[in-house]
């Protein structure tokens, strides 16, 4: 046998389960979309997928445990998806040199909420994961350190970008990106709730109605 066989054959079994998980993700997001993580079992999910309940276990401890991967599998394409586009996004603000009008922030927060994917599918989602950790004081610890990660990271990427076209913020960037995150959930929230045909666009007048203002009452030249 060839000496770099176990390697290759290491290889195809680490890909391979890399595909089961990402179809027992996408099966669980489906799922528990539809149906929630408690209406939804096991056996729903590994049908949904393909599997048996073994490949299940042998990827995944529990709901729960899936539940933490497909979450910080969401937030790492988000991230990416705004990463990517960023500083092309966020070039306008340093058009006039100072202070951006609200105009321009306007136009940066409509062009950001385009490149965000699912996003009515996703509220539905982690609402329900934050009502499991508000539950569960087991799993709570794990939920609160995974969205401080991501606002975290979020925050970074925010401040870096603005600081790059001459701007800053007067707050904390991180309380400044929760309070982003916070009025965009509770939009979602109530497009959803209102029965919206459309709950993106309803998301974005809920939003441009107090979003642009505020960030533009909190933003400064970084020269000041």
């Amino acid at each position: 046998m060839s000496p770099n066989r176990p390697a290759v054959d290491g290889a195809r079994e680490t890909a391979r389960r890399a595909k089961t998980r990402e179809r027992l993700m996408d099966a669980a997001y489906r799922q528990f979309c539809e149906h929630g993580i408690n209406g939804t079992s096991i056996e729903a999910i590994t049908d949904d997928a393909g599997f048996t309940r073994g490949a299940f276990y042998s990827n995944f401890s529990s709901k729960e445990e899936l539940f933490f991967a497909l979450t910080e599998r969401e937030n790492r394409v988000r991230l990416e998806t705004l990463r990517e586009h960023f500083a092309r996004l966020i070039a306008p603000l340093g058009a006039t040199g100072g202070k951006p009008d609200p105009h321009l922030i306007e136009g940066v927060i409509a062009d950001v909420l385009s490149f965000q994917p699912d996003n009515r599918q996703w509220c539905l989602i982690n609402s329900e994961f934050k009502l499991l950790a508000l539950r569960d004081p087991e799993v709570a610890p794990r939920f609160l350190e995974s969205s401080r990660r991501f606002l975290e990271e979020l925050a970074a990427m925010i401040d870096v970008a603005v600081r790059s076209v001459g701007v800053r913020f007067v707050i904390d960037t991180v309380d400044l990106t929760r309070m982003l995150v916070d009025q965009f959930d509770s939009a979602m929230q109530e497009a959803i709730l209102s029965g919206a045909e459309e709950a993106d666009r309803a998301v974005r007048e809920n939003v441009m109605r107090t979003l642009p203002l505020l960030v533009h009452s909190l933003t400064a030249s970084a020269e000041g």
